[in-house]
């Protein structure tokens, strides 16, 4: 089936494209911040995935794909990092204006640090192994950034979400990596992998998402604060504007 991977694409970010719309949430108007922040991240890993396919870490299987490439890469893996990270961001978004997903600062740090330092030390150990430590060292590193020195005050949220986020991507993941199918569609390379799976999928592809999500919420996150100051500025400057002139005689 051609259309597989496209198909995958499609399904994972229709509900929350349709959802965006939603009168309690119009997520629509935050396109330009997603899509800014989107392109960034997108740039970055398909530049990562572009690599690491011509290193043979992984290929994708042609029975699934529509033959269609950019960077060597099918069109498919191209539209997966738009659709679910729009996915995921969304998820965050809704997550976060309904619900007090917050965790206390220092339980924050100290599971920061934990995750980050398994991470670092795992990826360190296995640096035979590319995707691995790759993988392992530059998330550790994300996390360490975001909490430390970004000062980020929802981390743990992001993790929450996350988490919650883990059921979906089972699904998706399952079925690129070929649960159910008699072949995946992505095919990995075992020497440079744990051979750690989730069902199909390699435990690094956890932390992959992981860091695909920080770096895509990150950077929407930052806008967003970056247009509501500027509001608040221009808001600001039109009061004081006003009452300067409430104080020019007549």
């Amino acid at each position: 089936m051609k259309s597989l991977y496209l198909l995958v694409d499609f399904f994972t970010v229709f509900i929350p494209l349709v959802f965006s719309f939603h009168p309690k949430i119009k997520f629509y108007k935050k396109w330009k911040e997603f899509m800014t922040a989107a392109f960034v991240v997108a740039v970055i890993f398909i530049t990562w995935d572009s690599i690491f396919t011509s290193l043979k870490v992984w290929n994708f299987n042609e029975s699934y794909i529509t033959g269609i490439y950019f960077l060597n890469l099918p069109i498919e893996e191209i539209l997966f990092f738009i659709c679910i990270p729009y996915s995921c961001v969304f998820t965050f978004y809704c997550l976060n204006k309904f619900y007090n997903l917050s965790w206390n600062s220092k339980v924050e740090n100290i599971f920061c640090l934990i995750l980050s330092g398994f991470l670092l030390i795992t990826g360190l150990i296995f640096l035979n192994k590319i995707y691995t430590a790759v993988t392992f060292i530059s998330t550790a590193i994300i996390c360490i950034l975001l909490n430390f020195v970004f000062k980020i005050d929802w981390f743990g949220k992001s993790i929450s979400v996350y988490a919650i986020l883990l059921f979906p991507f089972m699904v998706v993941n399952g079925i690129l990596t070929g649960y159910g199918l008699q072949a995946p569609v992505v095919q990995y390379n075992k020497i440079e992998i744990l051979n750690i799976c989730l069902f199909t999928i390699p435990v690094e592809d956890v932390f992959y998402g992981l860091e695909l999500f920080l770096l895509n919420l990150f950077i929407f996150q930052w806008l967003i604060s970056k247009n509501d100051q500027r509001k608040i500025n221009e808001m600001n400057n039109g009061k004081a504007l006003m009452e300067i002139n409430e104080r020019l005689p007549v």
